[in-house]
């Protein structure tokens, strides 16, 4: 064997050892979606990376919604699919269905991946322990688009004594005052818990390299920001990256250090954007 390769791997492990050492007892939340969370290979690649945060002294916190398999199921049921502002439109019947596929099928599988892969987990949602309060809103436009809903409280006492000793997997839905279910987009979930644990970090799996000045150009990922520069942006960005910009804005302006998009289309994204100098993705943090 040439010495090029196990050259090479040590120094990738020695790279790792200052960040090993920084992150050490650090809370990271992960919003888990994208091709991460529906390609069989990069799921099993996830589910061993968090395990490894888990052993190198980090406290993993797994925050997941599931569009696509809602929408899934929805078609199988003949409900109807609609979005309005990017949010979708939800009735009784289309929250039922929410909460079964996410609660039920896809926090179970995600948990099921991490404890083969060596780190018991334990799946949540905004209703155990009084996780999530969360109220009605309506479309950005104004139009009333049903039981979605926006998180107006987030109880971290479940979560701080569940990751004592486990991995949470929490789902996006929560309950109002009055025990009624709402849908709750997944990165705004995220940067709630993120706020509310006070995390070190709080990273996003999406399917694009990063943030991208050009959205048509892949190559032009903004590789690091203040979060100035992103609140001055915000009016600009449309699609699916504006409410992770806003989910990583709202955890920074509460407390959190910095707030990273990565491609969960590469495998070990998570890893790569940790522990290695050049990282991989958008790195946000509070700036000056």
């Amino acid at each position: 064997m040439s010495e090029r390769g196990p050259s090479r791997d040590i120094a990738t492990l020695l790279e790792a050892l200052p960040y090993i050492r920084e992150f050490h007892g650090k809370t990271v939340v992960i919003k888990y979606g994208g091709a991460a969370m529906t390609d069989p290979a990069l799921k099993e690649e996830f589910a061993r990376d968090v395990v490894l945060l888990k052993y190198v002294g980090m406290n993993p916190v797994v925050v997941h919604g599931g569009g696509p398999e809602i929408t899934g199921y929805m078609e199988r049921l003949n409900l109807p699919v609609e979005f309005v502002d990017g949010l979708r439109v939800s009735d009784a019947a289309t929250v039922e269905v929410a909460k079964m596929v996410l609660v039920g099928k896809v926090n179970k599988d995600i948990v099921l991946l991490i404890n083969r892969h060596g780190q018991p987990a334990i799946g949540l949602c905004g209703d155990d322990g009084l996780l999530f309060r969360a109220a009605r809103q309506a479309a950005p436009s104004g139009q009333d688009i049903g039981f979605v809903g926006r998180i107006e409280r987030v109880d971290v006492g479940v979560l701080t004594h569940v990751a004592q000793d486990y991995i949470p997997v929490v789902a996006s839905v929560g309950a109002d005052r009055e025990g009624n279910s709402y849908n709750i987009n997944a990165d705004e979930a995220a940067g709630a818990v993120a706020r509310a644990l006070g995390a070190y970090k709080i990273m996003f799996l999406t399917d694009v390299a990063g943030w991208l000045r050009d959205p048509a150009d892949p190559d032009s990922v903004v590789s690091e920001a203040s979060a100035e520069l992103v609140a001055n942006s915000l009016s600009e960005i449309a699609g699916g990256m504006r409410p992770k910009l806003a989910a990583c804005l709202d955890a920074i302006n509460g407390g959190v250090s910095f707030a990273h998009i990565v491609d969960g289309r590469v495998p070990h994204s998570l890893l790569l954007e940790l522990f290695t100098d050049a990282g991989q993705g958008t790195k946000i943090g509070p700036g000056r």
